[in-house]
């Protein structure tokens, strides 16, 4: 049986859930143009663009000649010809069509039986829960019941039709002014599994992570049923009260683990539905209620035609994407010429009415006011508009500015102040460039806000930023669904950039992910100790799990595929027992150390290494790199071996020029991350400069593939990306502590060593 324990070494390093066959909904706010070899219609719908794409085909936004709208999904023609694939496929949409709810997004028109096989549902403008929440916050304890009460009741009519949704997520639930939408049947299957493990298998994991019942994270296909769609929508609804899943975040492993051995996290959930959560939540199905009961207990009331059960930040989303749905190309003309229609809102009418209800809304507090301009643009009789402002060429700013790791965010505005400043000067600028700033203070509930800040200028054309893993994190639905390139110098987090979880799409790192860095450590272990490493320690501190983690899965990979078999040991968050553990480390024979975690275990691990004359080589990463390492650990730092992204500007002729202009702008020599935000700015600017053609501006969601393809040669060093905007090389410089100072050394190696010695790093991104 597939289990958590048993991850496979490339999953370990990308920390992406086992495939999955399902896919988030298509927002409305990402309409793209068709592409030349896409068709015009399909079954009776004229396509008007795409809503999203993959390795399985394509959805488009398609419309009837009544005006009616559908998201239909087309698949590519090479998949079809799989007739496995044509088998789930058919499923999916007989499992749709017998799902008859309200709540549930009904089935349109399907062909399973088509060269490229086609399933058209009703097209909802609105969001998903997912980024309702993550950009507005969580919903009050009245949209709670509604929500939990409509999918409740979509549940039912699932369970009732004999079938288990098997992924009930905030991705698949879309939000309408009149109540909530379950979609994607794509993974649906029998309440009894008899006959279809050869479309399931029996020892898969079939859902997300975060939102699966015990049984499935186990794997147990037999105990997989009603009651774990049940469980499901008890993570759901716990999302939705508070902004987090119940079992928190981060690699697939320990989510798995959380939810099947603990309990789940409820604080912030409204006093009024903790029973009720708890009793969704119970790890034995048979103690869940069922989706029918959990719907009785819920329906104090329904949405109606009203808004208000929803936040008005999100009527405002809704009513926003359907606005935009009017800039749509009308309706093909017939072949016969027709009288000219009288005056009415037609289309208008039907967008607005999209989901069941008018945005007219007083209760949602937002109303569209639309006219119509008889095909005149309704300028007869009124004054001329006045000319528009000249629009701004502006480079967003999104960093930690005033919290806890300020020093890393100041030093990023600085860098991208003093590029701004240079490109300025130059004679020969094609436009002039501005700067804004959004202080996310570090706090990862404000990710999302101050990315809003950013994502709501028309005049930013990208960002530089975040500079902290989780507000970047918490910023990236904002990012996504603007389609804004995001540049970030420092954010390692693997998940800031994973195209199988459709996020990241616009991230351009310019740092090394947390995995792939600590990978290169262990191999600069295995290259430059002075003696044979045969038993490297490894401890994990769980203060900041998702960091620690990541280091402890890259350094695994590098030690265990040299041949070395290192000795792991785990601290809970505070580095409880870290000292205890560390003896019984040394006792254990270890001969060298990695550190995952923070500067303050760090500093304890120092201290308590060379008390106990521990004399192997000792390394540690990213946020242990700073000032906070060298006071506290003291004489007890030296010949540490530290990795961070970063290189000392004093040591690279190419930086001269900005330490230089650092030093009179500031009074003060560069600190970390400032030359590497300057280098993000020039690789910007420069992309946006190939693209300003014939005095118009790029459109600034084509610039995020732009530069994923770029090379970039800054004062820091050269750039190149892969084709998920994830840095190529290494990027993780050495530096070892002498006389209480980091004193640099070199890139780690990006290869273990073999007997011939160890070889140069293969692509280093920034050279010395």
């Amino acid at each position: 049986m597939w289990g958590w324990q048993d991850l496979r070494v490339g999953a370990l390093l990308t920390s992406t859930p086992t495939p999955i066959p399902s896919r988030p909904a298509p927002a409305a706010g990402d309409l793209a143009p068709l592409l030349p070899a896409d068709p015009s219609a399909i079954a009776g719908y004229r396509l008007l663009g795409r809503l999203g794409a993959g390795g399985m085909g394509v959805v488009y936004l398609g419309r009837t000649d009544a005006g009616e709208l559908a998201a239909v999904k087309v698949t590519l023609a090479d998949r079809a010809e799989r007739t496995d694939f044509r088998s789930r496929f058919r499923r999916e949409v007989e499992a749709a069509r017998r799902v008859v709810s309200p709540w549930a997004v009904p089935v349109l028109g399907a062909d399973p039986d088509a060269p490229e096989p086609w399933l058209a549902t009703a097209f909802v403008p609105g969001p998903s829960l997912g980024e309702a929440v993550v950009a507005h916050g969580p919903l009050p304890e009245r949209g709670l019941r509604i929500l939990g009460g409509a999918v409740a009741r979509a549940l039912a009519a699932v369970h009732a039709a004999g079938l288990v949704h098997r992924d009930v997520k905030p991705a698949n639930v879309l939000l309408a002014v009149d109540g909530p939408r379950l979609i994607d049947f794509g993974i649906a299957r029998a309440a009894d599994p008899a006959g279809e493990t050869a479309l399931t298998g029996t020892d898969m994991v079939v859902g997300t992570p975060g939102f699966l019942a015990p049984e499935q994270a186990e794997a147990r296909t037999e105990d997989v049923g009603p009651a774990s769609d049940v469980f499901a929508l008890g993570c759901l609804l716990a999302y939705a009260a508070t902004g987090r899943p119940p079992f928190g975040t981060g690699a697939v492993d320990a989510l798995m683990y959380r939810t099947v051995h603990d309990e789940p996290d409820l604080a912030g959930v409204p006093d009024g539905l903790l029973p009720l959560l708890r009793g969704c939540l119970a790890k034995d199905p048979a103690a869940r209620p069922t989706a029918e009961q959990l719907a009785g207990r819920l329906a104090e009331d329904t949405p109606g035609a009203a808004a208000d059960w929803l936040p008005a930040p999100v009527v405002r989303t809704i009513a926003e994407r359907s606005a935009r749905m009017l800039a749509l190309p009308d309706i093909d003309p017939t072949s016969t010429p027709a009288a000219a229609p009288p005056a009415g809102p037609g289309r208008r009418r039907f967008l607005l009415l999209a989901g069941g209800a008018g945005l007219l809304a007083a209760g949602g507090g937002t109303w569209l006011a639309l006219r119509d301009d008889g095909g005149n643009g309704g300028t007869e009789g009124k004054r001329p508009a006045p000319p528009p402002k000249a629009r701004k060429w502006t480079i967003g700013v999104q960093a930690d500015l005033s919290g806890p790791g300020k020093a890393v965010g100041q030093a990023q505005e600085r860098g991208v102040r003093l590029a701004v400043e240079a490109f300025n000067s130059r004679a020969d600028k094609p436009f002039t460039l501005d700067v804004k700033v959004s202080d996310d203070r570090g706090d990862q509930h404000r990710g999302a806000a101050a990315a809003r800040v950013l994502t709501s200028d028309p005049d930013v054309l990208g960002i530089i930023g975040p500079s902290h893993d989780y507000t970047g994190y918490a910023a990236l639905p904002a990012y996504d669904e603007a389609r804004l390139p995001v540049l970030t110098v420092s954010a390692g987090y693997n998940l800031l950039t994973n195209p199988g979880l459709g996020q990241g799409l616009s991230v351009v790192r310019l740092c090394s992910r947390h995995n792939y860095a600590a990978l290169y450590l262990a191999y600069h272990v295995l290259a430059k100790s002075p003696r044979p490493v045969t038993r490297p320690g490894l401890l994990q501190d769980r203060t900041d799990e998702n960091y620690s983690w990541q280091y402890v899965v890259g350094a695994s990979i590098g030690f265990k595929g040299s041949g070395v078999l290192p000795h792991p040991r785990v601290v809970p968050a505070g580095a409880k027992r870290l000292e205890r553990v560390l003896g019984e480390m040394v006792d254990a024979g270890i001969d060298a150390y990695l550190h995952a975690g923070l500067a303050p275990s760090a500093v304890r691990a120092a201290k308590t290494l060379d008390a106990l004359g521990f004399t192997g080589m000792r390394i540690t990463g990213q946020h242990v790199y700073g000032d906070e390492f060298l006071r506290g650990a003291g004489a007890a730092a030296e010949g540490w071996v530290v990795g961070a992204p970063v290189v000392p500007p004093g040591i690279r002729k190419q930086a001269a020029a900005f330490v230089a202009a650092h030093r009179a702008r500031f009074g003060t020599g560069p600190a970390p991350y400032a030359g590497e935000a300057y280098d993000a700015v020039t690789l910007l600017a420069g992309e946006v400069a190939k693209a300003f053609k014939g005095g118009r501006r790029p459109d600034r969601t084509t610039l995020p593939g732009l530069l994923r393809k770029a090379t970039h040669k800054g004062i820091m060093g050269e750039y190149g990306f892969v084709e998920d905007g994830n840095l190529t090389g290494v990027g993780t410089f050495l530096y070892t502590v002498r006389n209480g100072r980091y004193e640099p050394m070199d890139w780690a190696p990006s290869a273990p060593p073999t007997p011939k010695g160890t070889p140069k790093p293969a692509s280093a991104p920034q050279g010395t």
